[in-house]
């Protein structure tokens, strides 16, 4: 399990396309307030905003597309490969797309964490905000928790609720969401880079405290 990072912690990010949680991780890289640097950026499409991005922050990017790959596994072991050349203390999945295998998971327990866009364990997958409105919720939002090999399914660390009005669209939900995203995400990439938040053999803690099943709720982030 992991025992804390480096300082400053190496991190790698995986996208699969525009890469905002990517550019709100680098703000805050760049702010001061993660104690980390990105040391790569690796996607598996080509052409994608993210890696953009990442060349305008000077920060080193690499395309290893899964197309070129015969299987899961062979893809996995590539990436895994690419990753350890780096020596990362921890794994950021910024709207990687892809089901990742067991081993690779395995591989980095304890410092793989996932953003997703819906209030765990709600509405694991796809189309979130579209199925939330479908449901007739009165809030959603956004997850950040540690890679298991379950989708969606790892301990979750904390959460941001919007509300759901009942003039929102898909499309309005998303924007609400994503702009929680942009706001939880660093702050997990930041507790875990300063060793306050960690994976043990019990779930996960924050400051050497078991954080409650669900995860917290971080939309008021005044304790921290």
């Amino acid at each position: 399990m992991q025992t804390g990072p480096s300082s400053p912690a190496s991190i790698v990010v995986l996208i699969s396309g525009s890469g905002s949680n990517l550019q709100a991780i680098i703000d805050g890289v760049e702010a001061g307030t993660i104690s980390g640097q990105i040391t790569a950026v690796i996607s598996n499409k080509s052409d994608v905003k993210g890696l953009e991005r990442a060349a305008k922050h000077g920060i080193v990017n690499y395309v290893l597309d899964h197309t070129e790959h015969a299987d899961r596994e062979s893809y996995d072991q590539a990436l895994k490969t690419l990753i350890d050349q780096h020596n990362p203390d921890l794994i950021i999945l910024a709207g990687f797309m892809r089901i990742l295998t067991e081993a690779f998971v395995q591989h980095y327990e304890g410092k793989m964490l996932n953003i997703h866009p819906s209030l765990l364990p709600k509405f694991k997958g796809l189309h979130t905000h579209k199925r939330a409105i479908e449901a007739q919720e009165s809030e959603h939002g956004c997850s950040v928790h540690f890679v298991t090999p379950v989708l969606d399914g790892g301990p979750i660390i904390g959460q941001r609720k919007v509300i759901i009005c009942a003039t929102d669209t898909e499309e309005s939900l998303a924007s609400k969401v994503q702009k929680e995203e942009h706001f939880l995400y660093p702050l997990c990439t930041k507790l875990f880079t300063e060793g306050r938040l960690q994976l043990t053999d019990a779930g996960p803690t924050l400051d050497g405290i078991a954080i409650i099943e669900g995860g917290l709720d971080l939309t008021n982030t005044d304790d921290l």
